[in-house]
């Protein structure tokens, strides 16, 4: 504690903050990398006029409350002020689409990557570029926009992610980290930067429009994982810390989306090695040795922080419809008037779960609070499946919904792993998936058929992620590569706790799936006639 309270006081301590779909969060982090202070705000996305937002005000209302509940920890724990830092790091949910004038007005309210009207736009640029462009990504909400003949369009000066966005409001500097910028537009993995090709491409589509910007005019500029990317201004360290004692002049790391900060805070960011990120959503991103033979609709092509190529299997659904079954057996024992202890009705019901059947009995869950683009659904039902003849237990409804969860992940990872061939050395999983020890890594194990790894510190997750990165650009003497310096500044030969499937295990996996697949078509009835 004493070491703690001389770094903070010293201004050694590193900031990063994450702005994820639910919680914004703070962690401060010592010159050792390790995390000694915290801070949280929960917020929630808003419908407005069909599109998923969060207004401007509840960005900042947002970061300024986990600043103050971060500054409050600080107090508690060590009864100091944070005055001066050695870094700061930004991140946040990427893609999506924030479109600024020159008064740098927001011209139309923030869209997030949960929107999925871009469908069209999606499509029509997947085939220009030869390239897979998904439905979330900024270049797709652009177009979308022109394609929708949106007034906005025209005045446009500069437009980003929301990492982009809040680092340019606290640094004057409109940049983005490669892995954030590489869910805007392709990046060049030759340049390690946006594909100049299709730029061009783009430029040429929508010139009959007429506007009186070219598409380099208003993306961020690119920039890797330890390059200057500008300081905190006097306005910056006001807009954090409304108490007036956070100073100016704090180096500022590139901001980076959450992909990027959960590969750093799994040390994935190496050839050859990948990880599952599993809370409300799902992704997996496995660091490519090479580009793929071809694109894929269910896979993303997005980078490293440090420009490597990740292949990205992005799930809208995860563990939500899991959650709220839980839920059911919470109520139950209330109702019961038991003692309710959640880490146990989860632990006992997943323990119990690796009890059931390889495949689930033939039962089936489809998790989809919200469409899933890997299965080609732009909405969602939840929906449990059986016939009478399945082995309908607990054991094994439970299991089906655990599988669930992994369920469309394994449908984009079977095309890696199987008609790819690509190979991996090392799978880490985060997420509240793993919170119950051994029984999600083996579910994902079972899934795409490899050892997945999971680390204690990887339920620090994104806001340590960027913070790492913060602690890179400014604690780099050696001028390593970022997974050199991950691997013997941070992690130092730390791997984790690794489960191996089983071959029962995995052929059970595959006899769910191919089921699941079978039954999609209720799904999408469940979908057109249930409104």
């Amino acid at each position: 504690m004493k070491d703690a309270k001389s770094t903070i006081e010293a201004g050694k301590a590193i900031l990063g903050i994450e702005f994820g779909s639910t919680r914004i969060k703070a962690v401060l982090i010592d010159q050792e990398n390790k995390p000694i202070a915290q801070g949280s705000h929960t917020w929630e996305n808003q419908l407005e006029d069909g599109l998923w937002t969060y207004s401007i005000e509840a960005i900042w209302a947002g970061v300024q409350d986990c600043y103050a509940d971060l500054r409050a920890n600080v107090k508690s724990q060590y009864g100091i002020e944070i005055e001066n830092l050695a870094a700061i790091g930004i991140s946040a949910m990427m893609h999506g689409y924030m479109a600024f004038n020159d008064k740098e007005e927001i011209l139309v309210p923030f869209r997030t990557w949960r929107n999925t009207n871009t469908g069209k736009a999606a499509a029509e640029l997947s085939e220009l570029f030869v390239y897979n462009i998904p439905l979330r990504w900024s270049i797709s909400h652009l177009y979308q926009a022109i394609l929708n003949k949106e007034e906005h369009v025209k005045d446009i000066t500069f437009f980003t992610t929301l990492a982009g966005y809040v680092h340019w409001q606290i640094t004057g500097e409109k940049v983005l980290g490669i892995g954030d910028a590489s869910g805007m537009l392709p990046i060049d993995p030759e340049t390690k930067n946006y594909s100049a090709e299709m730029i061009e491409k783009f430029d040429k589509l929508v010139a009959p429009y007429g506007y009186s910007w070219k598409l380099t005019d208003i993306l961020p500029k690119v920039l890797l994982a330890g390059e200057n990317a500008g300081c905190l201004t006097e306005e910056g360290a006001k807009r954090l810390d409304v108490s007036g004692h956070l100073k100016a002049g704090v180096p500022v790391c590139p901001p980076e989306g959450d992909a990027g900060t959960g590969m750093v805070a799994t040390n994935a960011v190496k050839q050859r090695t990948g990880n599952v990120s599993a809370g409300t959503s799902s992704f997996s991103m496995i660091v490519l040795e090479k580009d793929l033979s071809k694109p894929y609709e269910m896979i993303d092509m997005v980078t490293t922080p440090d420009g490597s190529l990740v292949a990205m299997v992005h799930c809208n659904n995860c563990t939500s419809d899991l959650n709220a079954w839980v839920n059911l057996f919470k109520e139950y024992q209330e109702l019961m008037g038991m003692p309710v202890d959640m880490d146990e009705i989860f632990g006992k019901l997943y323990n119990n779960a690796l009890t059931g059947d390889a495949d689930c009995g033939g039962l089936i869950s489809y998790n989809y609070f919200s469409g899933e683009p890997v299965t080609g659904l732009t909405e969602g039902r939840p929906l449990f499946v059986r016939t009478a003849g399945d082995k309908f237990n607990l054991a094994n409804f439970i299991r089906a919904h655990l599988y669930a969860s992994v369920g469309v992940l394994k449908i984009g990872n079977d095309i890696l792993f199987n008609e790819e061939k690509i190979k991996v050395d090392r799978i880490t999983g985060h997420g509240g998936l793993f919170r119950t020890k051994g029984v999600g890594q083996r579910v994902l194990a079972a899934a795409i058929n490899s050892p997945i790894s999971v680390m204690e510190t990887a339920g620090e997750g994104g806001a340590w992620g960027i913070a790492l990165l913060g602690s890179y650009l400014v604690n780099n003497d050696k001028k390593q590569s970022l997974a050199d310096f991950l691997d013997e500044k941070v992690f130092a030969g730390n791997a984790g706790v690794e489960v191996s499937p089983t071959a029962e295990d995995v052929a059970g996996f595959n006899a769910y799936i191919e089921n699941y697949k079978a039954c999609l078509p209720v799904e999408e009835a469940a979908v057109k006639y249930k409104k």
